[in-house]
């Protein structure tokens, strides 16, 4: 039982950590020649300072949308993290860990809906930047989809996870 509840805490904490770098990182998509964009910013690798030149990115409703959700996703992954703790604690003998899992899921449906919108939307994100089939997806978007799954099956496994002794 104890090493099921380590696996299941370390999941969780690689998870939220990993909707953590997604979200706050610079590399959602990554042209040729060093320019990158993200959520947040548009930015250019200075070779003459060896710097990174960074500008806000022109907001869009569709931006908006998946800056919220994966915003929301990392609020709900946090919560679900904390309330498994306290139900650790609290909780009766047999009981499930229904509330976290609820948690999860939401979390994974959230940054589901973010990486499809950004998908399907980049061209109405990223307009104006550079030319969209010069570039690729970066390793934060790559990041962000890989989340889903793990959300998901973390999701089912403290939903089927029941407290014992």
């Amino acid at each position: 039982m104890v090493c099921l509840l380590i696996s299941i805490t370390v999941l969780h904490l690689v998870t939220l950590a990993m909707l953590y770098i997604a979200t706050l990182e610079k590399s959602w998509w990554v042209w040729a020649d060093m320019d990158i964009s993200d959520l947040w910013y548009n930015c250019f690798h200075d070779n003459a300072t060896k710097t990174w030149i960074c500008a806000a990115t022109d907001e869009s409703d569709w931006l908006q949308s998946v800056q919220a959700l994966m915003i929301l996703s990392m609020v709900f992954s946090s919560i679900s993290f904390l309330a498994f703790l306290g139900q650790l604690c609290i909780m009766s003998k047999g009981s499930l860990f229904y509330f976290t899992g609820l948690c999860q899921a939401f979390a994974g449906f959230t940054v589901f809906a973010a990486c499809l919108i950004f998908t399907f939307h980049r061209k109405e994100i990223l307009k104006g930047t550079r030319d969209l089939s010069k570039g690729h997806f970066g390793y934060c978007f790559i990041l962000a989809w890989l989340c889903v799954p793990l959300l998901l099956i973390s999701a089912v496994l403290y939903v089927h996870l029941r407290k014992k002794q």
